[in-house]
């Protein structure tokens, strides 16, 4: 039997996501409600996920190549009033073969939606994406990363808000009140994408005396002008990227984890001009420690209809810089990403993005294989591969210098 324990959160950080998750059912007193009226949706997916390593970790506890987990995240959904009114509820649970830091449970979305008129209010638990850039995010800032799930940061733990958005001829205005802040999961000792000392996620320090009960506020503006669609915010919070201060616990060196306070600027644009999409993403933070910007701009370019078949190549050339140069924590600070994404337009709707990054700093090189295919209406499978070729002890890719791998997933939708 799986010890829960390993995943159920503190009793304080329960705290404040529970008072807001209680906001849901109080939006289904707001209006008349009957049986009839109800319409209820059952929907989700379980994933068997096989990894198989080039080679051992290059640090203790790291000796074996393949791993395996089971996922599972349902989906629920309740909708009345013409559906101007709905909770969604999604889970999420994993258990691990080797990482017990892994297997870990997360409510992905719990969320009332409220809609009237040109107004929109949501009060729960969800996710919220800003970008258009491919290979990095600098913009998206609400949710915090899952790295144990999915070491590049692309999966993200829901977080506690609430919304208010107006739609108007000038754009759409989001107003966001974030209480409850969640903290950067990690792998454990066990674990691969790691760094050589484990991070210690249990006694996290914060620079606000509220620590993870901090409210976080962000004002978003987004619009799109013929063939620009563009959006800016401001947030103002806790850091959803930690910095690391080397401490013993137990006799055993570790990292531990501090969240600053930030204030952050961000800015992105997407340009659709006829076989050409033009991105860009700018940021500029300040906490107590440094004040900096940041960008990540590219294009992607799409051959239609290559070699007479129903198939599409799309080029994707960005590039990533950090003012900070090599002192930046974050990966892309002087980066070129370059890659290719075939889309078959096939019933199977199989796609395949390949892309290949340089860092012109540290010299380091990182090539990816991400694939994807639907089986049929239940079943689907995707293959991921990563090469990172990384010898400078200064660049934090380093840490997983002997993490190639290749990752099978088998997914079955219900």
């Amino acid at each position: 039997m799986m010890d829960t324990s390993t995943f159920l959160p503190k009793e304080r950080r329960l705290k404040t996501p529970f008072l807001l998750a209680c906001l849901v059912p109080v939006g289904l007193l707001t209006t008349p409600l009957t049986l009839a009226e109800t319409t209820f949706e059952f929907s989700g997916k379980v994933e068997v996920e096989t990894t198989v390593f080039q080679e051992e970790g290059q640090f203790d506890s790291q000796d074996y190549q393949e791993n395996a987990s089971v996922a599972v995240e349902p989906e629920f959904y309740w909708g009345w009033n013409d559906d101007y009114d709905s909770v969604v509820f999604k889970p999420f649970l994993r258990v691990d073969g080797q990482d017990k830091e892994r297997t870990h449970f997360d409510i992905r979305e719990l969320l009332w939606t409220h809609v009237i008129d040109d107004w929109e209010f949501k009060a729960g638990i969800d996710k919220v994406f800003w970008g258009v850039t491919e290979f990095n995010h600098l913009v998206d800032v609400v949710n915090q990363s899952d790295i144990v799930d999915s070491f590049n940061g692309e999966e993200k733990l829901g977080q506690p808000m609430i919304v208010l958005s107006k739609v108007t001829d000038i754009g759409i205005f989001d107003a966001y009140i974030l209480p409850g802040f969640r903290e950067q999961t990690a792998p454990g000792v066990d674990g691969r994408f790691r760094t050589g000392l484990v991070i210690d996620t249990d006694n996290a320090t914060y620079e606000s005396d509220e620590e993870e009960q901090h409210i976080d506020v962000a004002l978003r503006w987004s619009h799109s002008v013929d063939v620009y669609d563009f959006g800016l915010y401001a947030f103002e919070g806790t850091d959803r990227s930690p910095t690391y201060t080397k401490v013993t616990v137990d006799g055993v060196d570790r990292l531990q984890p501090n969240y600053q306070q930030m204030t952050q600027f961000g800015f992105d644009l997407q340009a659709t001009i006829d076989s050409w999409l033009l991105k860009f993403e700018s940021i500029a933070k300040s906490t107590e420690e440094e004040d900096y910007a940041a960008t990540q701009a590219g294009f992607e370019y799409t051959f239609y209809g290559i070699a007479d078949s129903v198939a599409d190549l799309g080029v994707l050339v960005e590039y990533g810089w950090d003012e900070r140069d090599e002192k930046a924590t974050a990966v892309a600070q002087n980066d070129v990403y370059i890659g290719g994404r075939i889309t078959l337009n096939d019933t199977s709707d199989t796609a395949i993005l390949i892309g290949l990054s340089y860092d012109n700093d540290f010299y380091s090189k990182t090539f990816l294989v991400e694939a994807s295919q639907r089986l049929n209406d239940y079943w689907s499978v995707s293959l991921d591969a990563s090469v990172i070729i990384a010898e400078n002890d200064n660049d934090v890719l380093s840490n997983f210098d002997q993490d190639d791998s290749m990752t099978l997933t088998l997914e079955r939708f219900f």
